[in-house]
C-alpha cells in the first residue's frame, strides 16, 4: 500500500523539524553537554524510515562533544555507532508519537554510544511531551526555544516538501519574515523567510531587516500556554502576554500553519 501524503508530511516534521532538536538539546543543556564535552564524545548517529524502497534519515555527527546533524543517509568515512531503523514511516511516526509498540531495528555498533544517543532522545521526548508548562523558569525558557524552532524548520520543511496550504502561502508572498520570540530574551527566539516560493528557518532573532510580522510573548509560560493550545489566545492578547506586531490577518496565517505541524507532530 502506498504511504499517505499525510503520513508523508508527519515524517518530514519528525526528521527535519523534530530530530534535529536533539542537537540543541545535546550542545545546551548543561549537564548533557558537559558530560559530552568531558568524555570527548565522538559518534555517528542515525534514525532512518523505509518508504516504498527508498531510505530516508537524518544523522547526526558528534565530534569532541559536540553535535551536529544533517539530513540524508551518512556516506562519511566513519562506521555508524547506532541507528534506529524502522521498516516504514509509519513506524517511525508511531515511535516519535510514544507508540512503544512501533520500534525500529537498532543497529548498534557501540552499546555505551548507543545509551549516550538515548540520552538526549528521551530528553527531548520528556520534554516535547509535556502536557503543561514545567515550573522551573529556564526549562520553560528551553522548551519554548525547542518549539520555535520546530515551528520555523517544520514549516519550511513542509513548504519544501509541497504541502498545498503551505507551499501556496509561500508561493503568493513576497519577501517576508515571520519572527517568534520572547520580549526582552533574544536568545529564545526563532524566525521563518518566506519569498516566492522559497523558505528558510534559523535560529534566535532575523537582523537583516524588521521582521514583517513578529509573533511575541511576555515570557516563557505564556508561550506554552499558546504553543500547547492550553491558552486562551484572546485573552492572553487583551492581557499583553502575547503581543502580535503586524496585520493580524497574518498572524492568523501563521498560527494557521504553526498549527498544522502542532499536529502533524501529536
Amino acid at each position: 500500500m502506498a504511504t499517505s501524503e499525510e503520513t508523508k508530511y508527519a515524517n518530514k516534521v519528525f526528521m527535519a523539524g523534530a530530530l534535529p532538536l536533539m542537537k540543541i538539546i545535546a550542545n545546551e543543556d548543561p549537564k548533557l553537554s558537559a558530560t559530552f564535552k568531558r568524555k570527548k564524545l565522538n559518534a555517528v548517529y542515525q534514525v532512518s524510515a523505509m518508504d516504498e524502497g527508498q531510505k530516508h534519515a537524518v544523522h547526526f555527527v558528534v565530534e569532541n562533544g559536540v553535535w551536529d546533524v544533517f539530513q540524508g543517509e551518512y556516506n562519511g568515512p566513519k562506521k555508524i555507532d547506532a541507528e534506529l531503523a524502522f521498516a516504514s514511516m509509519e513506524k517511525m511516526n508511531g515511535f516519535m508519537k510514544s507508540d512503544m509498540k512501533q520500534l525500529p531495528s537498532f543497529k548498534i555498533k557501540s552499546v555505551t554510544k548507543f545509551a549516550q544517543f538515548m540520552k538526549v532522545l528521551l530528553k527531548m521526548s520528556s520534554l516535547l511531551t509535556a502536557d503543561k508548562p514545567p515550573k522551573d523558569v529556564e526549562t520553560q525558557r528551553f522548551l519554548t526555544k525547542l518549539y520555535f524552532c520546530l515551528l520555523s524548520t517544520g514549516i519550511s520543511a513542509l513548504n519544501k516538501m509541497g504541502h498545498p496550504e503551505i507551499s501556496k502561502w509561500v508561493a503568493e508572498s513576497p519577501d517576508r519574515t515571520y519572527q517568534w520570540t520572547i520580549v526582552g530574551d533574544p536568545d529564545t527566539s526563532a524566525y521563518l523567510r518566506i519569498c516566492e516560493g522559497n523558505s528558510k528557518a534559523g535560529k534566535g532573532l532575523y537582523e537583516r531587516s524588521d521582521p514583517f510580522f513578529t509573533m511575541a510573548f511576555d515570557c516563557p509560560e505564556s508561550a506554552l500556554l499558546i504553543l500547547m493550545e492550553i491558552g486562551d489566545m484572546f485573552d492572553m492578547t487583551a492581557n499583553r502576554q502575547l503581543i502580535m506586531k503586524g496585520g493580524p490577518e497574518f498572524g492568523v496565517q501563521l498560527g494557521d500553519h504553526m498549527t498544522t505541524v502542532g499536529h502533524l507532530a501529536k
